[in-house]
């Protein structure tokens, strides 16, 4: 493969106009992942002392092999819900090696009003074992949460993506012979009983952990009887009487010790291979990244720089490079992983969209995963792109790429607009994960052009009552529209609402998906199988 020919002027004036603006947003993430990691009112963190717990946080070192990365997800989860009460949504979930495995790891937070679950909390824990299911990995469970959040249940209990949804998902994990670990470290109240009767392996903390479905205060209420926690659901009834738990502990040291042996006796799988080669550091600096993406999300530029700062020695075969240029295709490796990309360099035309429905057929064929870097206005509208038949050309990409059946990944690099969304794997087409960079925005379509429709169909309704609207009228519709779209389609309001797996330093793009091409590989790739194309 050639190496991409860089043009970018790192002494422009624009390149560091540019830089100064992500570096600012790459430091407002990091301190905003920083609280919601780390800060936590002092008398939660004096609570968990005088329980003889650990922080969260400290759990998952103490699980996790020394020195191996762990990818994080939706650490901004609920960050703009619940006033701020629920951080990361009340748990952490990601991707870890224990033994030399890799894991899908689900943590409560104790720290965050008992490691009770809101309605996000519920998304976010369906969510990871989705991850789970389609990668066919082994979970670790560090249970500790005082069940759900009452007052919310009506937005997680009832739907069939609320909380019933988390122990299906454990059941299908099961049914695929993947295994389950949960390590009681506090209470599994209520629905959360179910995580480690329904785990294959579970071990439980003497005096702090307990499984039950109803606590104390519920049994004194249903039925009037009086009973401690640790005497209703404790260690010693689970472990020696009811055979809810297996393996008893003294401290939540020795239990997620015990959790690291009982994962070095799970089965090794043979991964799917797909071609690998020597991996090679980027040859262009990924810092360069802050420079070229624009402040201006409406400024395009060629994604080609991105993709030389992301893949291996900057190489990149592009598939029919003088065909189709507002999409760049072709391969290349990330850690060694080979990878087809596809990459937005404007709206997609017909030509386009041809070409990259073409291209994913020939990853699926050759079993190659798939990167989408999103940056995307939409396909192309207008009488003669109509008459054309860029609906039916826009449909053909869809439909490659949501029968895809190698693995999928998108970054959304800018913005993510109606059905260009769609043809380039935003959230609904089963993406093996979606992460975002901060300066995302995603929406039907654009704040100004959505103010535009709804004044133009305002303004048409006035007139056929023979009513006018004086400038100021129109701006008093059109700016509260202008206001509510850019705080809807930001990418914190995305990350917020789990709409992806989290928003990524830009520099960390490689190594996350890294870790997540690595993880795709313990599902086998079925044969390509494609719906009907209009032709």
């Amino acid at each position: 493969m050639q190496r991409i020919i860089s043009h970018i002027n790192t002494n422009a004036e624009s390149f560091k106009e540019n830089s100064l603006y992500n570096l600012k947003l790459r430091d407002e993430l990091k301190e905003k992942m920083q609280q919601a990691r780390f800060d936590r009112p002092q008398r939660d963190i004096d609570r968990l002392k005088r329980q003889d717990k650990l922080f969260v946080r400290d759990r998952i070192e103490l699980l996790l092999d020394p020195g191996t990365p762990f990818l994080e997800l939706s650490t901004l989860a609920a960050n703009r819900s619940y006033d701020g009460k629920s951080p990361s949504a009340s748990m952490i979930t990601g991707i870890g090696i224990v033994n030399g495995r890799e894991v899908m790891i689900h943590a409560d937070d104790a720290s965050v009003k008992g490691g009770a679950w809101y309605p996000l909390s519920m998304k976010k824990l369906v969510r990871m074992l989705d991850i789970a299911i389609e990668n066919q990995l082994p979970v670790i469970h560090l249970c500790d949460s005082a069940g759900g959040f009452l007052p919310l249940q009506s937005q997680f209990f009832a739907d069939r993506y609320h909380g019933g949804r988390v122990f299906r998902n454990m059941c299908q994990l099961s049914k695929m012979g993947v295994p389950q670990l949960s390590v009681v470290l506090g209470h599994c109240t209520a629905g959360g009983a179910y995580i480690p009767a329904l785990s294959e392996y579970s071990v439980i903390v003497r005096g702090t952990g307990a499984v039950f479905l109803g606590g104390p205060p519920l049994v004194k209420a249903a039925t009037g009887e009086i009973i401690t926690a640790d005497e209703l659901g404790g260690c010693d009834l689970h472990t020696q009487v009811s055979g809810t738990a297996d393996y008893p502990a003294s401290s939540e040291q020795e239990a997620i010790a015990k959790a690291r042996e009982i994962v070095a006796q799970f089965s090794r799988k043979e991964k799917e291979k797909i071609e690998q080669q020597a991996v090679e550091a980027p040859y262009y600096d990924s810092n360069e990244l802050y420079g070229i993406v624009p402040k201006d999300n409406k400024i395009q530029y060629d994604v080609r720089e991105l993709i030389a700062r992301i893949v291996d020695g900057s190489r990149f075969s592009e598939y029919q490079p003088a065909y189709g240029s507002t999409l760049i295709c072709g391969f290349a490796h990330i850690w060694g992983y080979k990878v087809g990309i596809l990459g937005n360099n404007g709206v997609l035309f017909n030509d386009s969209s041809l070409k990259g429905a073409h291209f994913m057929q020939l990853c699926n064929q050759n079993k190659t995963p798939l990167v989408f870097l999103q940056n995307i206005t939409g396909f192309m509208v207008g009488r003669e792109y109509e008459q054309n038949g860029i609906t039916k050309d826009g449909a053909k990409m869809i439909m490659s790429q949501a029968c895809s059946v190698v693995p999928k990944f998108t970054v959304m690099v800018g913005g993510s607009f109606g059905a260009g969304n769609y043809g380039m794997c935003g959230r609904a087409y089963d993406s093996r994960l979606l992460f975002s960079w901060p300066n995302t925005k995603i929406s039907v379509m654009g704040g100004e052009q959505a103010a535009d429709v709804l004044v133009d169909i305002k303004l048409s309704q006035l007139k056929k009552e023979g009513i006018t609207l004086s400038e100021e009228e129109i701006a008093a519709i059109r700016e509260p529209v202008l206001a509510e779209y850019e705080n809807e389609s930001d990418a914190y309001h995305s990350t917020s609402e789990i709409w992806d797996d989290g928003i990524l330093d830009p520099v960390d793009t490689r190594n996350s998906l890294a870790i997540a091409i690595s993880a795709s590989l313990n599902k086998p790739i079925e044969e390509p199988n494609f719906g009907i194309f209009r032709f």
